[in-house]
């Protein structure tokens, strides 16, 4: 496969690893159409390479993903095939990033924020930096936590633990996210890149159907949240996109932002 590159994601080739980066820095690397497009199908690109083993994930400058970006969701609120575009190339991330027969790394180098923490939670091995954090906030902007959070979370930490998380929306920091299990080791930023190219190369060098097939088995219990799950949690989220609580709670927020 060679070099993808798009307005707002990047794929690069090193070696087996395909490294994968959102690449909006300024915008804290939240959602644009082109991002969010590209996310829905680059995960069936990486299958179809033959040369790539293993991926990394992780966000080009201070954030892994701010999620969703405020102006896309003014129009998904007005705009009815905008929004159903939308929801459609959700379920492809999730889908893409379930199904993906690599290995995916998340290597989140600074805040994860909705859709971010998606990314992150749906990456089969998290390295998150150690001065950073992941907070899935659906709930409080009137939106269903339906595009990953209510998918995976549970599977993770337990039905209780991923209520709270998502019913409050509370940051998580690195050192309380390896402690609940939602990623498997805090690294200092400055080495967190270089760790998680070489776990990739660790990966990548590993019999490659052995290594897919493992995570195909252990992807079943995510299947069944998927059979079962996903649709209802998708459809949900879509209908409360158009809600008055979330409609003033954007207006208010972009409000905010034009007084600074």
């Amino acid at each position: 496969m060679a070099d993808l590159v798009e307005t707002d994601l990047v794929v690069t080739a090193v070696g087996p690893v395909r490294l994968v980066e959102l690449n909006r820095p300024e915008q804290l690397n939240s959602m644009s159409e082109e991002l969010h497009s590209a996310l829905a199908s680059v995960w069936d690109e990486l299958a179809a390479d033959p040369q790539a083993r293993a991926v990394v994930l992780t966000g080009r400058g201070r954030a892994f993903s701010a999620g969703g970006n405020f102006d896309i969701m003014t129009r998904v609120q007005r705009d009815s095939v905008f929004r159903q575009r939308n929801v459609d190339e959700a379920r492809r991330i999730i889908t893409g990033m379930v199904r993906c027969p690599l290995p995916v790394i998340a290597a989140v180098n600074g805040p994860a924020v909705g859709l971010g923490c998606s990314l992150a939670l749906l990456s089969d091995l998290v390295l998150i930096a150690d001065d950073t954090y992941l907070a899935d906030p659906h709930v409080q902007v009137g939106l269903v936590a339906g595009d990953g959070g209510a998918l995976v979370l549970p599977l993770l930490v337990g039905l209780t633990r991923a209520k709270e998380l998502l019913f409050l929306g509370d940051r998580v920091s690195a050192e309380d996210a390896v402690r609940l299990g939602v990623a498997n080791r805090a690294v200092p930023k400055d080495k967190l890149l270089d760790e998680a190219m070489d776990l990739a190369g660790r990966l990548a060098a590993l019999p490659a159907q052995a290594l897919r097939e493992t995570k195909r088995a252990v992807n079943l219990h995510l299947e069944q949240a998927l059979a079962t799950v996903l649709e209802p949690a998708l459809l949900a989220e879509r209908d409360s996109m158009r809600t008055p609580d979330h409609i003033a709670a954007v207006e208010k927020i972009i409000a905010a932002r034009g007084r600074r």
